[in-house]
């Protein structure tokens, strides 16, 4: 690509999690970019990996009271926010977003392409169970976020025409960008980093599940499941719901709370089969346990219903529930021999690195030549 001024901007920098996959790899393919985001508590380490050890331009609520801890607590604040930075002197605005960033202004003279984590969950697919997780069904202070909640949803359709073209990360993305803001989009699968992970034929006498531990991850209902089995369970994770999961343990399940990555791998390449219950945008640990040769059991419905083939590379099952979870298990019991690692892992190599990156490249590239063509004109 010809040299062009450019900025990327992201919802915030405070743990290096999935979205910040795609931001390694954005800032790989170009390391000339002007980043941007709302909040930045990123630890150096992060830093040095994600953003190449750049310094972001933060928004106002950086230097609020309390922004590290409480960042979530400033949603009514976010759009104001977004609003605020001056991004007219770049050609090629990139964002990344999972909530606003999205909704950056750009005029007629620059390219704006977003890639899309996914529209923002608790303003729209998750906004009655956040509201129910919250208490804020009732009361003044329900009343409160509910309006917070429907001005948040005008606004994120309003400025649904500043972005030129959206890339989705899953097709379930794709079709929920549809249905908020009638646009099409393209898929490009997240980058797994799948040089991190071998694979392992041998497998050992348990199942593994790793999450963040939140209400709509459903770690509950895998550690419910497990405790009407003799089998045993590992549980990777650390959240607002750990006491919950502790309290609902029994002896065949153990709690290990947060782990650092190798013990995270070697976990995930030893276990019998990875759990997992969510529904996802798109699920980056359930490639990564494939990429172990690790057989997936999960439901059949979000990202994870692209990612793993049902009997062949897991099993799916139908309903976010015990009854659905253990039969799911019961089912792999029956089948074990069906779930050939070399098989699996061969599967889930096309979610590499280095494919996404070639694909994004490429997109952008050709997005960016049609815009100049046509500003030349």
């Amino acid at each position: 690509m010809v040299s062009m001024k450019k900025a990327l901007i992201h919802d915030w920098y405070i743990t290096s999690a999935g979205a910040e996959k795609c931001i390694k790899s954005f800032t790989s393919i170009w390391n000339d970019f002007d980043t941007f985001t709302l909040f930045d508590f990123f630890e150096e380490n992060d830093r040095k990996e994600v953003l190449k050890n750049k310094r972001t331009k933060t928004s106002f609520l950086q230097n609020l009271p309390f922004a590290k801890k409480y960042y979530r607590n400033f949603l009514p604040l976010y759009p104001l926010a977004i609003e605020q930075f001056d991004l007219s002197k770049y050609e090629l605005v990139l964002s990344s977003s999972h909530a606003v960033a999205k909704g950056v202004i750009t005029n007629h003279n620059q390219l704006h392409i977003c890639y899309m984590h996914t529209p923002m969950r608790y303003a729209w697919d998750l906004y009655h169970q956040y509201l129910e997780d919250n208490n804020l069904k009732k009361g003044l202070k329900g009343i409160l976020a509910q309006y917070i909640l429907h001005k948040i949803r005008i606004w994120d359709v309003s400025n649904v025409n500043r972005v030129d073209y959206f890339i989705a990360n899953s097709n379930y993305v794709a079709k929920r960008i549809k249905k908020i803001y009638n646009r099409e989009s393209i898929v490009i699968y997240p980058p797994v980093d799948i040089n991190k992970f071998q694979l392992c034929e041998k497998k050992e006498e348990f199942y593994l599940t790793v999450s963040r531990l939140v209400s709509y991850k459903k770690i509950d209902l895998i550690v419910e499941a497990f405790k009407n089995t003799n089998k045993k369970l590992v549980v990777i994770g650390d959240g607002p719901e750990l006491k919950k999961i502790k309290s609902l343990s029994s002896n065949n399940i153990e709690i290990l709370g947060y782990q650092e990555n190798d013990i995270l791998i070697d976990m995930m390449q030893r276990a019998k089969a990875f759990m997992y219950v969510a529904l996802e945008d798109f699920g980056i640990l359930p490639v990564e346990a494939q990429v172990c040769g690790t057989p997936v059991i999960c439901l059949g419905k979000g990202g994870t219903k692209e990612t793993v083939i049902n009997d062949v590379t897991g099993i799916h099952f139908e309903n976010q529930t015990t009854e659905d979870i253990l039969e799911a298990i019961n089912k792999f019991e029956d089948n074990q021999e069906k779930f050939i690692p070399s098989k699996i892992r061969e599967h889930s190599l096309q979610f590499s690195k280095e494919r996404f990156e070639n694909e994004i490249e490429e997109f952008v590239n050709e997005k960016y030549k049609s815009f100049k063509e046509e500003i030349i004109l």
